[in-house]
């Protein structure tokens, strides 16, 4: 009997994986989170794994249980970009995630993890996931620190997990999220101005090579990612950090209009002023060079904008279902 661990199981990608595992006729599911957390209890429901694994408890688990370990899934984070303290994002993206590294390395685990966007910074380096760039990126916020002080010390290590992929999640969106309250997707927030005021309030552009609503993102549905995940861990072709977008960038405003037109409502947009602070902190663009995870051999198209927030909005959000 082999283990797949999910780490952050009770989570937004976390718990979408699990499910996705599921269907895809993986057994003996490990589900790794801090459970205490009554908002995510949804997220498990109906999901099916063999055991539940506190996240303080893991690493005496895998003493226990490393030989029998398959792979370890490892999305689990503290994923707040407006978090300041670095204490806490050290013990829980970087810390943790080494020592994740380290039993992966002693019991000879393929290993995929959980990095971000948000280690690019402003993009001055594009948003290319080459190995040669990962020690001049300077991302925005602490939250992008910790994990690119991971990626800096993943490739600098030279035990390796016979297999690793570190992955630079664009913006996710999708079912699952209601937890991730100030964090959730804009597609969320804009879900639930809808229902209360008919009316989406987005972010008011203080960058005047862009206008108001045309700050442009790769956002990518959460059905995509954990097919990528799934795609990772069944071939294992070539160790390294992978971009996980579309390869399109969109804007604010398409989004909004895709949720009217999901939700079936007129539209109606007003722009705010952005909250200072995330104002110096802002990306306002962001698309995934997509190539090398091409050239592995990964050939699924990614869903489009317009579809992705329509099934979200029509099959999740307006059931308040989980996927």
């Amino acid at each position: 009997m082999k283990y797949i661990v999910v780490t952050g199981a009770a989570g937004f990608i976390g718990s979408c994986l699990l499910q996705r595992l599921h269907e895809l006729n993986y057994e003996n599911l490990v589900a790794v989170d801090d459970f205490s957390k009554q908002e995510k209890n949804c997220n498990l429901e109906h999901k099916s794994f063999v055991t539940k694994v506190s996240r303080t408890e893991f690493f005496s688990w895998l003493e226990a249980n490393g030989n029998a370990v398959k792979c370890i899934l490892h999305i689990g984070a503290r994923t707040d970009t407006t978090e300041t303290n670095w204490e806490l994002l050290d013990e829980l993206n970087l810390s943790y995630t080494q020592q994740v590294w380290e039993n992966c390395v002693l019991y000879q685990i393929p290993l995929i993890y959980a990095s971000s966007a948000a280690t690019y910074g402003n993009g001055e380096y594009g948003y290319v996931d080459s190995h040669s760039i990962v020690e001049k990126l300077k991302p925005l916020n602490l939250y992008g620190v910790s994990k690119n002080e991971f990626d800096k010390w993943a490739l600098a290590q030279e035990e390796e997990p016979p297999f690793w992929a570190g992955l630079k999640f664009f913006n996710v969106y999708g079912p699952n999220e209601y937890h991730k309250k100030r964090m959730a997707s804009v597609i969320l927030h804009s879900f639930h101005q809808i229902q209360e005021t008919g009316k989406v309030q987005l972010f008011r552009s203080h960058n005047p090579k862009f206008e108001d609503g045309k700050q442009l993102r790769d956002f990518v549905y959460v059905k995509d990612v954990i097919n990528v995940i799934a795609f990772l861990m069944q071939t294992q072709t070539k160790s390294g950090l992978y971009n996980v977008g579309t390869g399109h960038a969109r804007s604010f405003l398409d989004l909004a209009k895709a949720t009217f037109a999901a939700m079936d409502r007129p539209e109606c947009i007003e722009f705010v002023d952005m909250p200072l602070d995330i104002r110096e902190k802002y990306q306002y663009y962001t698309q995934a060079k997509m190539d090398k995870l091409i050239d592995i051999g990964y050939n699924q198209p990614f869903t489009s904008l317009e579809d992705g927030v329509k099934d979200y909005v029509q099959n999740y959000l307006m059931k308040n279902s989980c996927y």
